[in-house]
């Protein structure tokens, strides 16, 4: 039995969403209307996992986050709204602890809950088994990443990156994914040789907000694919939410190119469509591909055909991946070259990036 705190500042939401999880069985639920009382309720109530609002009157969500990771911490999914202004305040919660979101299809009231019925009760469900981790510092381009990346950049600018720019980063992650990549792509120099590829399981209102905060904080340039766009290196190219990411190559250049949804896969944007791309149209060889934190198994079968192939892997350890589900698929199939802790994963791709 999942003990699930719900907390929200509409009473037909509350109920909404009690009826969702009692339908489906296995909670036991409390409700707390705001967040002063959802503080109170995690010290009462000791939840497993908690679902919460971000616009509440008294005390909002990301106060109500922040005084709860800091005072009884426990799994927290954030309740946003797609909006621009909802996905900032998604990232900030996701800086602050919480585990996941899950996006509101029809704004701060929604009438159509049934419409996000399974990602909601597969998500909290995820949630009361992940591993909560510490405050990231990644709100701007801090000090600490300045001095972890200067012996990378002191070694990497004493090699010429003619021959190395053949290669390739792609990286697939889902829940926890946005904190993570916050842990490893700004610790990346500006002059890594290589292009990154991210597919990050996102709604499309949170990917171009999510890619301009990754801009702000890495030192190489990040952008969200909207339009078909040549692979450079220097670039950390997002995969649009709401569609799927893929290598072709046009005239002889490499582009990523943004797509539909397609019914073949179950994630989106798609890691193994990504990864088929890849192998279609560049030699694995020269492919680095990562997999982080996530649910499920998306891009498991590509990374490991990437590794046959003769290109290098990495898989999340279980210690520090939120979620272990992605990176234990991957080693399960025996397609991860090397499992590595999540702050072990830049200094890696440096070091391949230079080989």
């Amino acid at each position: 039995m999942i003990k699930l705190l719900i907390v929200d500042d509409s009473a037909l939401m509350r109920r909404q969403l009690s009826m969702l999880f009692e339908s489906e069985g296995g909670f036991e639920i409390q409700l707390a209307r705001n967040g002063k009382q959802a503080i109170e309720e995690c010290h009462n109530f000791k939840p497993d996992v908690v679902t919460l609002d971000i616009n509440m009157p008294e005390m909002d969500g990301i106060t109500a986050l922040s005084l709860i990771m800091e005072e009884s911490p426990v799994p927290v999914v954030m309740v946003s709204s797609l909006t621009e202004k909802g996905a900032l305040a998604t990232f900030e919660a996701l800086n602050l602890g919480a585990v996941d979101y899950i996006a509101k299809p029809d704004g701060t009231i929604s009438l159509s809950l049934d419409k996000i019925k399974d990602e909601l009760i597969t998500k909290v469900r995820a949630a009361a088994r992940a591993k909560l981790r510490k405050k990231s510092t990644n709100l701007a381009p801090s000090k600490r990443v300045a001095e972890q990346t200067i012996s990378f950049n002191k070694k990497l600018s004493s090699t010429k990156h003619g021959a190395s720019k053949d290669g390739l980063v792609i990286i697939g992650v889902s829940t926890g994914g946005p904190r993570t990549l916050e842990d490893i792509l700004p610790l990346l120099p500006a002059d890594f040789p290589f292009p990154v590829l991210v597919v990050q399981h996102m709604p499309a209102a949170f990917t171009k907000s999510f890619a301009d905060r990754m801009n702000g904080l890495c030192q190489l340039k990040v952008v969200e694919v909207n339009t078909p766009m040549a692979v450079e290196s220097g670039v950390v190219y997002i995969a649009k939410g709401g569609a799927d990411m893929q290598l072709v190559k046009r005239a002889e250049r490499l582009m990523v190119i943004s797509k539909p949804e397609s019914t073949s896969y179950l994630w989106h944007p798609s890691v193994e469509l990504l990864g088929q791309s890849v192998i279609e149209h560049f030699d694995c060889r020269n492919v680095i591909a990562v997999m982080l934190t996530g649910m499920g198994n998306d891009g498991a079968d590509s990374f490991t055909e990437i590794k046959q192939r003769g290109g290098k892997t990495i898989a999340e350890s279980e210690e520090t991946a939120v979620v272990f589900g992605m990176p234990a698929e991957l080693i399960n199939k025996g397609g991860a070259s090397i499992v590595l802790p999540l702050e072990k994963i830049a200094p890696q791709l440096l070091n391949w990036a230079n080989k």
